[in-house]
């Protein structure tokens, strides 16, 4: 019996220790070209399956993103440049061009979004 809580103390011991050493970091990204929730579900679900991220959400009407993350695993340049990748600026790292003409076309700036300047008539 003495053994058993003895190696249940033990283990314990290490589990703690573990959880212990991973220090998590937090941070708040502006991503100025999140257009509407396709954006949102797309950044989220990306960063999401990167290594180290714990935890985001962006914020359509801020166009912010906040990021958790384990810290021996990445780090915010990382952070930055996956979303870059996936094609939307992030604070200083600007989107990837093959990654942003790949968007949908609700999700470009509204400059990029094909609108026509009206044709102006020169015959008066």
């Amino acid at each position: 019996m003495k053994q058993i809580k003895l190696l249940a103390l033990a283990v314990c011991g290490f589990v703690l220790s573990a959880n212990a050493q991973k220090t998590t970091d937090k941070a708040v990204i502006n991503t100025p070209t999140v257009q509407c929730d396709m954006c949102k579900g797309k950044i989220e679900r990306y960063l999401k399956r990167a290594d180290g991220v714990t935890a985001v959400n962006v914020d359509v009407k801020k166009k912010t993103t906040t990021v958790s993350w384990i810290t021996d695993r990445t780090n915010i340049e990382n952070i930055k440049a996956q979303i870059a990748n996936v094609g939307y600026d992030a604070d200083d790292v600007a989107a990837v061009p093959e990654a942003y003409a790949k968007l949908p076309k609700c999700c470009k700036k509204p400059e990029d979004q094909g609108a026509k300047p009206a044709a102006v008539d020169e015959k008066q």
